[in-house]
């Protein structure tokens, strides 16, 4: 399909976006900094009884999934932009999470490259994407990508690839990070040497942000993360989690035989209960991978963003928000 050439950029970053994912972690964490900003938010939800903070920012929902194409056209109806969060994070065989992960974004992908005009459309990828050789996520992640550059000759594509992402509203990291700060024991994963990129969720959307608000000119495939150059080790976690808290955080070494053993156990246990595990040979691989590490250096010239959030004030935030959800109070 041909279209005029247009200006993607729009006057004052404000525009029609749909949004996929909006229910999780980082997608409500996206939907909130687009909504806050003046865009006009519609979000693709599976379960409405998921979306009631979504509708109190003013979100307008469409239910279904990205398996229903008729959801998926009434979603795109009328946006300039497109950004896709949903994802599997966990799955037992490769088809768990390609489903998703790959079909969906390519189903998503060729119904918006068919608009006139086709709008921008902003991916969500993983860090993980760039080693699929590791599990089936990161594979499936990478073929995601794969299926979505078919299109981007048609629309104007960008795809982010964030590190080990945390803050408010986490759930993963979060399990970790309550018993370096109450329990003053930090479990290391795979090797002490190990070196890591994270990145505080707010940059995450601020990043998502500037992705529609550049445009055309922020096409192609980004890492990013949360400025520290040569990301971080386990030690250097556990001094910045023992200057917050004051007091020592003991470093735990969790062999990776052991890992490897629950990991099997607990694979074969999905297989017999059908029921999606998050520890598998394949998430054992990536927790243990020695080098997770990125740089800003092409994100930051194509977008003009930069991270504000380090990791000691992320911390901060996380623990206020944990304490305050804890407590029933807003945060």
């Amino acid at each position: 399909m041909e279209s005029a050439p247009s200006d993607r950029r729009n006057e004052g970053g404000k525009g029609s976006v749909a949004l996929t994912g909006a229910t999780g972690f980082i997608g409500g964490a996206i939907a909130k900094r687009l909504a806050d900003s003046g865009w006009s938010v519609k979000a693709l939800v599976r379960d409405l009884a998921k979306a009631n903070s979504l509708a109190r920012l003013g979100v307008e929902l469409v239910h279904g999934d990205l398996e229903d194409t008729a959801a998926l056209r009434s979603l795109l109806l009328g946006v300039q932009a497109v950004v896709h969060c949903a994802g599997v994070v966990r799955g037992i065989d490769l088809e768990d999470f390609s489903r998703i992960n790959v079909a969906g974004a390519e189903r998503l992908a060729s119904l918006a490259a068919t608009m006139d005009p086709p709008p921008l459309f902003v991916a969500l990828s993983s860090l993980a994407a760039r080693e699929p050789q590791l599990s089936h996520y990161a594979a499936s992640k990478r073929e995601g990508e794969v299926a979505l550059e078919r299109f981007a000759g048609a629309m104007p594509l960008t795809i982010l690839r964030p590190p080990a992402v945390y803050g408010p509203g986490d759930k993963e990291m979060l399990p970790l990070l309550l018993m370096m700060m109450r329990q003053g024991i930090a479990p290391v994963l795979g090797s002490a040497a190990a070196r890591f990129s994270m990145l505080y969720v707010e940059d995450l959307a601020a990043a998502i942000e500037q992705s529609l608000v550049v445009g055309d000119s922020g096409r192609g495939v980004f890492a990013l993360h949360d400025g520290r150059a040569g990301g971080y080790t386990w030690s250097a976690v556990v001094d910045l989690a023992a200057r917050e808290r004051g007091k020592p955080v003991r470093k735990l070494a969790i062999p990776r035989g052991l890992l490897h053993g629950l990991s099997v156990v607990s694979h074969h246990w999905a297989r017999l209960t059908g029921t999606a595990p998050m520890l598998t040979p394949g998430k054992v691989r990536e927790l243990t991978h020695a080098d997770w590490v990125c740089d800003n250096a092409e994100v930051s010239r194509a977008l003009d963003w930069a991270p504000q959030i380090e990791f000691a004030e992320g911390l901060r935030r996380t623990l206020a928000w944990e304490q305050a959800a804890r407590q029933g109070t807003e945060y």
